[in-house]
């Protein structure tokens, strides 16, 4: 039994490491080449950066800019294929008591045209990942790992992936069963929405001005995201604002959202953040105690 599941474990990353050094040697199709994929976004987002800075006296190689690069690597690549043979095994686990993923269907996608499996999809994981981020800011020993997000004192599109790993482990179960809703199907395009939602996530934590005009009500966007990220909240929202991931229309809808006059120098982090370690080894270590 227990070699069974180490082995399911093993595989499983194992075969993650595999797809990673393939996609290196671009031996992976495009459309599934995550690793080119999140480089040549991240370029693109930092020439913006570059070329329409928002906040003009910061640097380009702002404060943290290669910390927050060593934790984007961390979390998209060296812990997801850590934790990929947990949540194989955890599959097998349903499949062996007779459970599939399509068992909690709400919908079935396949049945549906391409557009409309892609709309849905991009929007319940959307909404998923908003309510989990207020969970992340309404519970305490969530908010103690989700800080290290929020130490954040200077904006740019690399501070996208400056989380905890505990969110990686909270985040991808949820995101598994919107799936699971979704008639356990993900559309064979999906890596639209996954490539939306990179480039999306980089623009809001860049130094950009950018609203989208109308589309704000819609689109979460820098300028939204960048009050989400102050240190001084609205007193009627003591937990926070704007948690929109890609879309800003959750917190239209749910009363969060917060979008005063633009101000770029709006101080960043939260009260006790200098409590937050500086080195990369001790952040990931933050969070499993609280603090005084």
């Amino acid at each position: 039994m227990l070699s069974s599941i180490v082995s399911v474990i093993w595989e499983s990353f194992i075969g993650t490491l595999n797809y990673y050094k393939a996609s290196f040697l671009f031996e992976v199709p495009w459309h599934q080449n995550y690793a080119y994929g999140l480089l040549l976004i991240s370029l693109v987002v930092w020439g913006l950066e570059i070329a329409f800075p928002w906040r003009k006296n910061q640097a380009v190689f702002r404060k943290d800019f290669f910390l927050d690069l060593g934790h984007m690597v961390f979390n998209f690549f060296l812990f997801s294929a850590a934790i990929s043979g947990f949540y194989a095994l955890a599959e097998n686990g349903f499949a062996a008591i007779g459970i599939q993923l399509n068992s909690f269907a709400l919908i079935s996608l396949q049945t549906l045209p391409v557009g409309i499996q892609l709309l849905l999809f991009f929007v319940l994981l959307d909404f998923v990942q908003w309510a989990t981020h207020v969970a992340l800011h309404r519970f305490e020993w969530l908010w103690r790992f989700h800080q290290l997000h929020h130490s954040v004192k200077e904006m740019g599109f690399a501070a996208h992936f400056r989380y905890h790993w505990m969110e990686n482990v909270l985040y991808k179960p949820l995101k598994t069963i919107a799936i699971m809703l979704l008639g356990g199907f993900e559309p064979e395009q999906a890596y639209l929405v996954h490539f939306a939602a990179i480039t999306i996530g980089h623009l809001n934590h860049a130094n950009l001005g950018f609203t989208y005009g109308p589309l704000k009500y819609l689109l979460n966007n820098p300028v939204m995201h960048l009050y989400h990220h102050a240190k001084a909240l609205p007193e009627d929202h003591p937990y926070g604002v704007n948690f929109g991931i890609s879309l800003s229309i959750w917190d239209y809808l749910f009363n969060s959202s917060f979008v005063p006059k633009k101000d770029p120098h709006l101080e960043l982090g939260y009260d006790g953040d200098e409590k937050m370690p500086s080195g990369f080894f001790k952040q990931q270590g933050y969070g499993f105690k609280q603090h005084s």
